[in-house]
């Protein structure tokens, strides 16, 4: 990171916080992760002392993704039939979420994938079917989030991660073909 981005961080936090947090909410942070939020954390992001805020941030990209199924956006054929009701879809559309990647919330709806567990995951923007790449890693997820999305020229490959990149590259696939 550049000098000019220290606006945009604060203190970090111990790790005894992280720890806390970590079991509070179930999650595994990759070890990238767990190095910068220990040395800082970005001023926007989300709070992990903020219980009740975390939370909603969680649940967050489950909640879009059932609104999108809800208006009709989304519904994958491999998942099968659509069901009838909306407590059916919203249990079917859990069952499946239930097995991608849990999502560390970042800033915003800007997730970072728990899976696999190791540093250079991904960082997912998700807002409904409307989920695309924010950076190929975490250094550069912050530098697009600070110095702009397109402020420097994407890798040739980012590493994949089950559903979550499905639903970025359906989502690609359905924006360059309407």
């Amino acid at each position: 990171m550049s000098g000019r981005d220290t606006v945009h961080w604060t203190k970090g936090y111990t790790q005894s916080e992280l720890d806390r947090a970590q079991r509070r909410f179930g999650l595994v942070f990759p070890p990238d992760l767990i190095a910068l939020l220990i040395r800082r954390r970005p001023v926007n992001g989300h709070d992990w002392t903020d219980e009740r805020a975390i939370r909603r941030a969680l649940e967050w990209p489950f909640e879009s993704l059932r609104h999108a199924v809800e208006t009709g956006q989304l519904w994958w054929s491999e998942w099968g039939r659509l069901p009838s009701t909306a407590r059916a879809r919203e249990e079917a559309l859990r069952d499946i979420v239930s097995r991608a990647p849990k999502l560390i919330p970042l800033i915003a709806h800007r997730y970072l994938p728990e899976q696999p567990r190791e540093a250079g995951n991904p960082v997912f923007s998700i807002y409904g079917v409307d989920a695309i790449y924010y950076g190929a890693n975490l250094n550069d997820y912050f530098e697009r989030e600070f110095l702009g999305w397109s402020s420097r020229p994407w890798p040739a490959k980012i590493k994949r991660i089950p559903f979550w990149s499905d639903l970025v590259e359906r989502f690609a696939d359905d924006t360059n073909t309407s």
